[in-house]
């Protein structure tokens, strides 16, 4: 690893809410909303900027944590500002505190935690036997 984070450390992610984003299950919107899972993969995505800079060629993150707590809905067309803050370094482990905020909103709280291995490793772990 490389550009190892300090406690305290943020990246920031910005995006639209696109009409893809909402509370949808086998094509039919339940809420039009930004969604559980969507808000899911974005604040996973703030927090990899950090391992995007820190990988060397031969390794690769992987997710070992995320929790979600929702404060206030956000609609299409919102732009969102996911911030995510590192709040541990534990070895090759990175946990992240992140906010997720809409013009004066708070939306959503959260933590993430991702793990540095080397890519021959992750292969082995993801080879079906």
């Amino acid at each position: 690893m490389k550009n190892i984070p300090k406690i305290g450390d943020c990246r920031v992610y910005k995006k639209t809410i696109e009409q893809a984003d909402q509370a949808a299950f086998h094509g039919e919107v339940l809420h039009a909303v930004y969604s559980t899972f969507a808000l899911a993969r974005d604040m996973e995505w703030s927090s990899r900027q950090f391992f995007i800079e820190m990988r060397e060629e031969d390794e690769e993150g992987v997710g070992t944590h995320l929790s979600i707590d929702h404060k206030h809905p956000a609609f299409v067309g919102d732009e969102v500002e996911i911030t995510a803050t590192v709040s541990q370094l534990n070895g090759n482990e990175l946990i992240c505190d992140i906010k997720v905020r809409s013009k004066d909103k708070l939306i959503a709280t959260g933590k993430t935690g991702q793990r540095m291995l080397k890519k021959h490793r992750l292969n082995q772990l993801f080879t079906k036997e």
